[in-house]
């Protein structure tokens, strides 16, 4: 095969233009620039974002779940809202938070997606993925040194406050004579 008929061959979707032992097609799974797919290990800072986004999801959908389960108990509880919306005492008040919840997750779930496609609040969380980045963590003999540090120093000022106070009580006693 000359150069010419490298230059107009391409590889189609299903196959890859080999030259010699060297593969010029990207792999299947690759991003449109050539990067790597996302995975847990590849994800850097940005799985705390992408975590920190499902934990929004996760408490908004139980707070939305506990608001409207009151509503619907404080609803059912009222009069003129039974004689307009006889349902709302199909169901016990035991047995509503297992709608309401099911609601509330849609709920959160829409909230999320919602915040997650909004581009300023993506471009903030990138940017905060990306100061993520650069914190530098201690090492686990660290936090332990560091942790033995504050737990002698509390020990000891502890020790001395006593110390103080039992003085102090002597002397108010001496002086005082109680």
């Amino acid at each position: 095969m000359s150069d010419e008929d490298l230059k107009t061959q391409t590889p189609s979707d299903d196959e890859s233009l080999v030259v010699g032992e060297t593969s010029l097609a990207a792999p299947a799974d690759a991003g449109v620039s050539g990067e790597a797919p996302a995975s847990p290990t590849n994800l850097g800072a940005a799985k705390y974002v992408h975590a920190s986004f499902f934990v929004v999801g996760i408490v908004t959908a139980f707070v939305a779940g506990r608001i409207l389960s009151g509503i619907w108990n404080a609803l059912a509880a009222w009069p003129p809202a039974v004689r307009a919306v006889p349902q709302l005492l199909l169901y016990g008040e035991d047995e509503r938070p297992e709608f309401t919840i099911v609601v509330g997750i849609v709920i959160g779930v829409v909230v999320v997606s919602q915040l997650f496609r909004n581009p300023r609040i993506r471009k903030w969380s990138d940017d905060v993925a990306a100061e993520l980045s650069k914190v530098v963590w201690p090492s686990r003999e660290a936090v332990t040194n560091g942790t033995i540090v504050v737990v002698v120093a509390s020990a000891l000022a502890t020790v001395y406050v006593g110390l103080l106070d039992r003085l102090w009580a002597w002397l108010t006693t001496v002086v005082y004579g109680a």
